[in-house]
């Protein structure tokens, strides 16, 4: 799987297109894996398709939450609920949870961002996932 991420990074540098087909690519050689399904959400954010991002996102935090052992809906989730050691799909998954809450808010859906934000407030990582910044922005949304 790295080296099929290190050929679309190195597509997508030069070739958008190129690089996106190949992350979609590695997504489906395992589609079990994670990180293929960080940099579709990620890229496609960056190209402002936000539409398709906040799909790819969401289809990306389902997966880390099957994974995880958490229920598919994000609001059900409690503090109690998440390991002590963070890493693997929670911590994948919570990442993506900050990541939606900025798609959200660039698509100017600062509600949606903020019920996000709150969740990882009230899991106690907001501060972990780093956001702080994304809180800072949707305040400012709102």
């Amino acid at each position: 799987m790295n080296d099929l991420l290190q050929t679309a990074v190195s597509l997508y540098r030069h070739d958008r297109v190129g690089g996106e087909a190949a992350f979609r690519s590695a997504a489906a050689a395992d589609p079990q894996a994670l990180a293929p399904h960080y940099c579709l959400y990620k890229i496609l954010a960056y190209q402002g398709r936000l539409d398709e991002a906040l799909a790819a996102a969401n289809a990306a935090l389902a997966l880390a939450a099957g994974q995880a052992g958490l229920a598919a809906d994000w609001r059900l989730w409690r503090a109690e609920d998440l390991p002590d050691v963070f890493g693997g799909p929670v911590r994948f998954a919570l990442y993506t949870m900050k990541a939606l809450a900025f798609i959200h808010l660039k698509r100017g859906e600062p509600a949606s961002a903020c019920a996000l934000l709150d969740k990882l407030r009230d899991l106690g990582r907001l501060d972990t996932v780093g956001g702080g910044v994304i809180a800072e922005l949707a305040a400012g949304a709102a």
